[in-house]
């Protein structure tokens, strides 16, 4: 999956989306593929949960840019650092 969406970066360009899934978005971070997260914080807190990403993914990121809704959900995008 990693290489088909980096042939797709190069062919078709650097903006692709990807949407709520976080097995698929785990593997493109492992190969390096993902450029920006936008990420929709919402005002509610559970008692238990699920990893956001699968597999342990790790990034380092950068917030760019944040804004609020009338609702309070917390809009975040963010820069991937490369190390």
């Amino acid at each position: 999956v990693a290489a088909a969406v980096g042939d797709l970066k190069e062919s078709l360009g650097p903006n692709l989306v990807i949407m709520g899934s976080g097995v698929l978005i785990g593997s493109l971070m492992a190969a390096d593929l993902i450029d920006e997260y936008l990420l929709m914080i919402h005002p509610l807190v559970l008692g238990a949960g699920r990893r956001l990403f699968a597999g342990g993914a790790q990034a380092s990121l950068k917030l760019v840019e944040s804004s609020t809704t009338a609702s309070g959900v917390l809009i975040a995008s963010y820069e991937s650092l490369r190390v």
